[in-house]
């Protein structure tokens, strides 16, 4: 069975922001929960994963600090910004309407 590797357009924009909804984490941690919450199908590799991040900063809708991480290095931890919550929000509508369209075109009756 194939693998859904590449995320479609946004989407990693809109999965970053939800993750970092829930708590402040570090890119590792990020990758880490990403992987676990989908039952190991979406994986960010780094060279994804970073710039995205970098883009979210660059909008104002995550913010970042250094802080130690669990194995007491230290690490740049990722948090929503109120901005980022707003456009969360529209993001996660925006997806709600794309997949309901999606799934009724898939859903249609071969004939």
């Amino acid at each position: 069975m194939s693998k859904p590797t590449d995320l479609v357009q946004g989407t990693l924009d809109l999965l970053l922001l939800k993750i970092l909804a829930l708590e402040a984490l570090n890119g590792f941690a990020i990758s880490q929960r990403m992987k676990q919450v989908s039952g190991g199908v979406l994986q960010v590799s780094d060279g994804s994963l970073y710039p995205a991040l970098h883009k979210l900063e660059q909008e104002g809708w995550i913010k970042a600090e250094w802080r130690p991480s669990e194995n007491n290095r230290r690490a740049k931890f990722y948090s929503l910004t109120r901005l980022g919550r707003r456009q969360l929000e529209r993001e996660a509508a925006d997806w709600s309407r794309l997949s309901s369209a999606i799934s009724h075109v898939v859903k249609l009756e071969e004939v």
